[in-house]
């Protein structure tokens, strides 16, 4: 078999892994379940005293995929290569494509007599909308690797 001895760092496996679209669904189902990791934080404390709740910037986050998936086109024509992210003040960038994220407290809201900024709207929201991205992007992913799947077994 082709794929018997390969590792993804190897030659073939690393350009199958770094092309087209799968760096960028990697990345964003990545950042999509550290966030949801936050966003359960937050509903789990929603009646804490003082608890005062934490999140990224999707929209930082957004504009950071952006710059390298731009930079990534720029270099390689946009087919081909990992996605070189750069660290910012929410999301760090480790080793191997993992992403830390530092969240911080949002703007806004109002304050209960408990000094807790909970919305348990908003948190609702947010877990329905994080969830979906990283439905889709999984669901992609999943196609993309089936089509791969069956390239190598011929039955295309």
């Amino acid at each position: 078999m082709l794929a018997r001895g390969l590792r993804k760092g190897s030659g073939v496996i690393a350009d199958v892994t770094s092309s087209g679209a799968l760096p960028t669904l990697e990345t964003l189902m990545r950042f999509s379940g550290a966030r949801h990791r936050i966003i359960a934080h937050n509903i789990a404390n929603i009646s804490t005293p003082n608890f005062v709740q934490k999140d990224v910037s999707v929209r930082d986050f957004q504009a950071m995929l952006g710059k390298a998936i731009e930079a990534r086109r720029a270099e390689t024509g946009g087919m081909m290569g990992p996605l070189n992210l750069e660290s910012s003040e929410e999301v760090e960038v480790g080793d191997g494509g993992a992403l830390v994220l530092n969240p911080t407290t949002p703007t806004g809201g109002v304050m209960s007599h408990d000094r807790n900024n909970r919305s348990i709207e908003r948190l609702m929201q947010d877990h329905a909308e994080n969830a979906g991205v990283f439905r889709i992007a999984s669901e992609l992913m999943r196609s993309r690797m089936q089509f791969m799947r069956d390239v190598i077994a011929e039955r295309v």
